[in-house]
């Protein structure tokens, strides 16, 4: 109770009853289960309706084994020492192997190849 109300009684203090309250409490209690889950049926639709929205929009990019690509340059250097007016996609390089949709091993045109596993949307295809 808040020092105003001792003075000039609130609707919510006159009417209060010990009784009434204990009884909402219990009643609250007994509805926690549903009330959890009909937050997770929302939670599950309204995360189908983003993904339907997203993957109505997504572009494929189908890239083959031998398909020479150009990587985005920012991620392959995370130390942040290029300067602003580096190239933003480097290569070419070839796709030597997929290992699965999305996710491709590269090597240099000289047949080195590049240590890391390279996601498709960090890589644009290259056209000669």
């Amino acid at each position: 109770m808040i020092p105003v109300e001792i003075v000039v009684q609130s609707p919510r203090v006159v009417h209060f009853s010990e009784e009434k309250n204990e009884e909402g409490l219990r009643t609250l209690l007994d509805l926690v289960e549903e009330l959890r889950d009909k937050a997770a049926i929302k939670v599950s639709t309204y995360q189908q309706r983003v993904s339907r929205y997203y993957n109505k929009r997504v572009n494929p990019r189908p890239l083959r084994e031998g398909d020479l690509v150009l990587r985005n340059s920012t991620i392959a250097d995370p130390t942040g020492t290029r300067g602003k007016l580096a190239p933003n996609w480097e290569g070419p390089y070839k796709v030597k192997s997929v290992l699965c949709p999305g996710t491709f091993k590269l090597e240099t045109l000289g047949g080195r190849e590049i240590p890391r596993v390279w996601n498709a949307e960090h890589m644009r295809k290259y056209y000669q």
